[in-house]
């Protein structure tokens, strides 16, 4: 048997890269081959996937975090050497801030705003904004206060269409991972974030409020709720919306690597019904799907239960990476 390995980060624990690794560990031990295939949605790790699969380097950047606090982050300039990667988490991710130091109202995009324009001053003119895990509910506002007070401030244009690129000759491209609108940011991602009943409420005004002030409004927009509205913020602001699955599966090559492979084991850190909206597991179900070829999954927690669609094939628990390794062994064999 011959599977190709394509997990997603488990987040706050193991990298999709070490996810594959141990999968194919797995695999290999059971007597199958395994074509290693770390991924991604748009959300943390996407910068490290588009790395690995495209090539480039890394930079840093000062910047603030959620909570206007000043640290250094990462960004990439992939090898065409035009292209930028920028990973808002880095900036405004909630892995950035201690749970008792959470505060869903008053952290906000500021340092993703910070890393846009580092990457365009680096000399990037296409940048890929990879958005997911954040922190914030300020539906970009802060990004966009800080794109404004520096010299990239050119980017901001609700007018220019990012397929021709602006006059200045820069594309603004955002990597979604999920399809939520804008106006459910609050009521779908804040309380993940530590915001209660009251608090969802204000931010839902807020986000209300704001998005009637801007150029566009992106009320209705699919895929305009990311990072708390961070990606609809941008839209108004003449960004392109994109699946960030869909992108990073054509970035890999997926579809080339899934005709060789009699199976998929994908997996992620949490199964529930986001995992079937926009991000990496609903997209790589349909694709196997389409050519015919099984998915197996193995998740930190399973959230659906026997919820799972027909698509996924099967779906196992695992807590570390010598279990999953294990587990994938069991999948081998079964197959």
């Amino acid at each position: 048997m011959h599977f190709l390995v394509a997990p997603d980060s488990f987040k706050g624990t193991f990298g999709a890269r070490e996810v594959a690794e141990a999968i194919a560990a797995g695999v290999e031990a059971a007597d199958g081959t395994a074509d290693r295939c770390p991924v991604a949605d748009g959300g943390e790790g996407t910068m490290a996937v588009l790395l690995e699969a495209l090539g480039g380097e890394r930079w840093q950047a000062q910047v603030h975090d959620p909570l206007r606090r000043p640290i250094v982050a990462e960004l990439a300039l992939l090898d065409d050497g035009e292209t930028a990667v920028v990973e808002t988490a880095r900036a405004c991710g909630l892995a950035l801030v201690a749970p008792e130091d959470r505060d869903p109202e008053g952290a906000d995009t500021y340092g993703a705003g910070e890393l846009i324009a580092a990457a365009v001053a680096a000399g990037a003119r296409r940048v890929l904004v990879a958005v997911g895990g954040s922190a914030t509910t300020d539906g970009g506002r802060g990004a966009i206060e800080a794109i404004r007070l520096s010299d990239a401030a050119f980017v901001l244009s609700p007018t220019y269409d990012h397929e021709r690129t602006n006059a200045a000759g820069v594309r603004l491209e955002v990597l979604c991972d999920v399809e939520a609108p804008f106006e459910e940011a609050a009521r779908l991602f804040a309380p993940q974030k530590g915001a209660d009943a009251a608090a969802v409420e204000r931010l839902r005004r807020r986000l209300e409020a704001f998005a009637a002030a801007l150029p566009r409004d992106p009320r209705g927009v699919p895929m305009g709720g990311c990072a708390g509205g961070l990606s609809g913020g941008l839209w108004a602001h003449g960004a392109r919306l994109r699946s960030g699955a869909a992108f990073v599966l054509d970035a890999v090559g997926f579809d080339e690597r899934l005709a060789a492979a009699d199976a998929v084991i994908g997996g992620e850190g949490r199964l529930d019904p986001q995992s079937l909206a926009g991000k990496i597991v609903g997209k790589i179900a349909r694709r196997c799907t389409a050519a015919g070829k099984p998915l197996h999954l193995i998740v930190g927690e399973d959230a659906l239960g026997g919820d799972a669609p027909a698509s996924i094939s099967t779906v196992a628990e695992a807590a570390a990476l010598e279990e999953i390794a294990q587990r994938a062994g069991e999948l081998a064999r079964e197959r």
